[in-house]
């Protein structure tokens, strides 16, 4: 896979329609609830190809929309002096993870990637709303950003379990999307890091992942303008229950 056209021509025309249809839907979803393109990316294409492959392909897609949803919200200072331990532990648990556990192959990574996605959904439909103390923060900030990255450098997905943290601090809603942007971006840059220490993201995939920002970006277009026609709340439990679904299947077929 050393050029682009090498890496879809490897692919075939199929999985090249599910890459562009893939990205089209995890973009559209991002609009709708803001957050979701790596976790629908990571487990529908889990489905035909190795989890590396696939997160390779996520890293341009995940990067931009992130950096787009960071740039807006006007806090971004004072989320980082107080988010940064958890930034920083996320960012050398995947570095950690990296070395540990990788994303190489095997059976039992589909099967991390299906139970991350099935943890990930049941939180979000059953766990109830709770806070974090200041005094809590300070250490299980940096617990839940270790947790995440060494999730994330196995998995791809990094949702678990820095999204719950990032909704327990009782942020307001422009501080939340802003924080969920800054969490997913250290966690994208962190797995291009480690992927690329593996030999895993070359100058092909990079490329390739470059297309995959195409329909990433309509997606998230489409899905902005969806969201004031739809309910947040039922697509979100639509979206929950969708990913469960996906995640028993790549436990059970993995």
């Amino acid at each position: 896979m050393n050029t682009f056209l090498t890496f879809y021509q490897n692919l075939g025309p199929t999985l090249t329609l599910l890459v562009i249809a893939t990205f089209l839907l995890a973009g559209a979803v991002k609009g709708v609830i803001g957050m979701g393109l790596p976790t629908v990316a990571m487990g529908l294409l889990g489905l035909a190809m190795l989890p590396a492959q696939a997160a390779a392909l996520l890293i341009i897609p995940s990067t931009v929309t992130n950096l787009w949803q960071l740039a807006f919200g006007g806090h971004l200072s004072a989320l980082l002096k107080r988010l940064w331990p958890m930034l920083l532990l996320i960012f050398l648990g995947t570095g950690l993870g990296t070395v540990w556990l990788g994303m190489d192959g095997g059976r039992w990574v589909v099967r991390a990637l299906g139970g991350a996605l099935l943890v990930y959904a049941l939180s979000g439909l059953f766990m109830p709303t709770f806070k974090v103390k200041t005094s809590t923060e300070r250490w299980f900030g940096p617990v839940c950003g270790l947790i995440t990255g060494l999730i994330t450098s196995a998995t791809g997905v990094f949702v678990i379990p820095a999204v719950p943290y990032l909704q327990a601090l009782g942020l307001n809603r422009d501080q939340l999307v802003q924080a969920l942007g800054l969490s997913f971006t250290v966690s994208t840059l962190a797995l291009a890091t480690g992927l690329a220490w593996r030999g895993t993201l070359g100058g092909g995939e990079v490329t390739a992942s470059l297309l995959a920002l195409v329909p990433a970006l309509l997606g998230m277009w489409l899905g902005q303008a969806l969201r004031q026609r739809i309910s947040a709340v039922l697509f979100k439990r639509i979206f929950f229950i969708g990913m469960a679904l996906l995640g028993v299947h790549l436990l059970i077929s993995g």
